[in-house]
């Protein structure tokens, strides 16, 4: 709990009245005053000053408050994770897909085992298809896929949107270019991930999406294995439509590059899809719920 003076002086600060702070804070008009007046000479600087019949802040009375606020913040974080330590334990399984279990999640799950140590957490990596029939059958508590799925049939929310690009290596003729034609990429040696994969699945609807028939659809290898597609693209063997997340070192480095596609009207293609947390209906309880805010947050201030 926040120290009383100091919560008398948010209150105050806020309010600009001593005498409608009081009513607030269930005190008397002179305790008010009297907090005011310790932090005042304990910190040896003028906090508060008088404007007519209220009252507002000096300017070290500002600076003061920033400070207190970030104490107010830290605590409510501190209480936040006791409770979650002492109310959650146990468990669990996730089932997430290839670029979500390799690429994101990853240091989520570090931290949140940093703050939750009676969690224990299994983590099945595959493609979509696989995660939803993992989730039918029980097998898992939570899924976070890439690909399309049965919203009827699966509840969900949204972790954050994913980009997909085409990547190749600098030694390839796109590298060249300012943006690639899809007639060009789809003629070339295209390397994708197998059937049954979200990423897969999304880059075959967009296509659909652009007047392309599938079935005619040749593809120079499948891989079922990111990191397999990323060396063959390092090594000029092909290239290939994947997650930007999966490739953020590779981009540093300069291993791997990337341009945008146009389509036949040389429009671009908008190759943005979503990665969602699916759970069974009825099957929402405190893990999950606390999981997916936790990821939530974190996917906010990493991504």
């Amino acid at each position: 709990m926040l120290e009383t003076r100091l919560l008398t002086f948010l209150t105050v600060a806020k309010i600009k009245n001593y005498t409608k702070s009081a009513q607030i804070l269930n005190l008397t008009q002179p305790a008010v005053s009297q907090h005011i007046k310790y932090l005042e000479e304990y910190y040896g600087v003028k906090l508060i000053k008088k404007t007519g019949r209220n009252v507002d802040l000096t300017k070290e009375g500002e600076e003061f408050l920033k400070y207190v606020k970030e104490i107010e913040f830290k605590e409510r974080e501190i209480l936040r994770k006791f409770k979650n330590k002492s109310i959650l334990e146990g468990t669990y399984n996730i089932g997430a897909t290839l670029t979500i279990g390799g690429y994101v999640l990853p240091k989520i799950l570090g931290e949140y085992k940093e703050e939750h140590p009676n969690i224990e957490i299994i983590l099945a990596v595959n493609n979509t298809k696989e995660i939803l029939k993992k989730l039918l059958r029980e097998e898992i508590d939570l899924g976070l896929v890439e690909g399309p799925f049965d919203k009827n049939k699966f509840k969900y929310k949204k972790l954050k949107e994913d980009e997909l690009v085409l990547a190749f290596s600098p030694k390839h003729e796109f590298s060249k270019k300012e943006y690639a034609k899809l007639e060009d990429v789809l003629s070339g040696k295209l390397i994708l991930r197998e059937e049954g994969s979200g990423t897969r699945k999304y880059f075959e609807n967009t296509l659909i999406n652009e007047g392309y028939n599938i079935e005619n659809f040749n593809i120079y290898m499948e891989i079922g294995s990111i990191d397999a597609i990323k060396a063959i693209v390092e090594e000029n063997l092909g290239y290939t439509i994947i997650s930007k997340a999966a490739i953020e070192r590779e981009l540093k480095m300069g291993a791997i590059k990337t341009l945008p596609i146009k389509n036949k009207k040389m429009s671009f293609v908008n190759f943005y899809r979503e990665f969602n947390f699916v759970y069974l209906p009825n099957k929402m309880n405190d893990y999950i719920s606390n999981f997916i805010e936790f990821c939530s947050n974190s996917s906010a201030r990493e991504f």
